[in-house]
């Protein structure tokens, strides 16, 4: 099968989130799997080699060149917010992909599409392409990352994208008089697909579908959740360069080390016994923030530590260094981007806190499970989906409270020794590999061929 997978970051040429994991690793495992695959991108100014380059054992890469669009500091914004053209800019990129296809005569039977940024290729495929024979048997399909990025502009800018006016109204890609990108994918696109199944589920009601849950219920015939995978070549405890002792579940004990390491790092007493509550992420709202820091005066009495480690809403930055300076010897802040201290987290906590109030499919919890890292989580998105009271800790009302009786109840299964070990051991035994998820992703495009 010939899939042309079209997105707007792939690692490891240009990342903002976790799309562009996605688009770098799926190709891979989908070209194990004998698909013959080709990526197309566009341009930035951060990609070196402009012509194309390899990835994998021999997946084309292809840069959508245009120095005014993509010569940019920054992929959709800069220090003033969103760039002002990235109605033009993406409409550029999705046009030229289409006509890319053609120049590399790849005939592709599904055009894997990754949120608004590329979703007008759906859109011109069935209104501009679709009678043309080199085109007319390919099938799109859309990932929807996270449907609060919707691409929404202004109403009177629909005549840049070169299409029909008639386009522009309820059944199109109008939304409350303003062009929604996303919209147009969502209508066009042969099936659509998010990042969990439990998050396909809530983005067709109304608290999570930002607007668009009454089309997407329309479509639930269409619409379904697969996993993202993890690349295990990077987060594997086993191998990892960044951590003071390498461990596997067959040398568990070795993870102390790493707690010891993480506790003289972050300046925190070195004591095994102490329970460490790792986080990495970005300090948001929806990354449960809100009640976590109305939590933490409660959480900081228990006994445990608490490290974290991420940048975001200042008004978070300001209430965490508020609260580490009243218990200096609890927690440690770390506000920044640092991918050595991440692995150390991951390795040396030995509770991951992953609040959030909704998470599309989530990263953290998965790989803190490969690490013996037990997660809590709040029952959200790819976060029920991966963590059950087998390997983690949930919780199920949002509320500040809630999160402080999850708190004390992985305290104390981390006093119950036997029941800590069996946490662990079943932790480490959870494989959310790319190979699980890109079979399921293939199951997807057999399905749109046969539409």
């Amino acid at each position: 099968m010939k899939i042309a997978m079209i997105a707007s970051e792939v690692v490891p040429f240009a990342k903002t989130g976790g799309l562009a994991d996605v688009a770098g690793a799926l190709p891979i495992a989908l070209e194990d799997l004998g698909c013959e695959v080709v990526i197309i991108m566009p341009g930035y100014k951060c990609v070196k080699d402009i012509s194309y380059s390899v990835v994998g054992k021999k997946i084309k890469v292809y840069f959508v060149e245009n120095a005014l669009y993509f010569n940019r500091d920054g992929l959709y914004m800069d220090k003033k917010g969103d760039y002002k053209d990235n109605l033009e800019r993406f409409a550029f990129f999705c046009r030229k992909s289409l006509d890319l296809l053609k120049e590399i005569n790849f005939s592709a039977d599904i055009l894997h599409l990754h949120d608004w940024q590329s979703s007008l290729v759906s859109v011109y495929l069935k209104n501009l392409y679709a009678r043309q024979p080199f085109y007319s048997r390919m099938k799109s399909i859309l990932t929807i990352h996270n449907i609060g990025y919707q691409g929404l502009f202004p109403g009177e800018d629909f005549p840049k994208l070169g299409l029909d006016k008639n386009l522009f109204n309820i059944s199109g890609l109008e939304f409350y008089n303003r062009i929604n990108l996303l919209k147009g994918g969502i209508i066009f696109s042969d099936l659509i697909n998010t990042v969990s199944p439990t998050y396909a589920l809530e983005i067709q009601e109304a608290k999570f579908g930002f607007g668009l849950e009454g089309l997407l219920k329309q479509r639930k015939k269409d619409l379904t959740g697969i996993l993202n995978g993890l690349d295990y070549s990077i987060w594997d405890p086993g191998t990892d360069k960044f951590i003071a002792r390498k461990f596997s579940k067959r040398n568990i004990e070795d993870k102390a080390y790493n707690k010891e390491e993480l506790q003289r790092v972050c300046s925190l007493p070195v004591a095994n016994e102490i329970p460490v509550l790792g986080i990495v992420s970005r300090l948001a709202e929806q990354k449960g923030f809100d009640i976590l820091t109305e939590s933490l005066p409660e959480i900081c009495k228990t006994g445990a530590q608490l490290v974290i480690l991420g940048t975001g809403n200042l008004k978070y930055h300001q209430i965490l260094k508020k609260a580490a300076k009243k218990y200096p010897k609890t927690l440690s802040l770390n506000l920044k981007f640092d991918d050595p201290l991440a692995h150390k987290i991951y390795a040396g906590s030995d509770i991951f806190l992953m609040p959030s109030s909704y998470e599309p499919c989530g990263l953290g919890q998965i790989i803190s499970l490969r690490y013996g890292t037990i997660p809590l989580v709040f029952k959200t998105g790819g976060l029920a989906d991966t963590i059950n009271e087998d390997n983690g800790f949930v919780f199920s009302s949002y509320t500040k409270d809630e999160l402080v009786k999850a708190v004390k109840r992985s305290l104390a299964a981390f006093r119950d020794k036997k029941k800590w070990g069996s946490l662990i051991k079943n932790a480490m035994q959870c494989d959310f590999s790319w190979e699980a998820s890109a079979k399921k992703y293939i199951q997807l495009y057999e399905k749109a061929k046969e539409k």
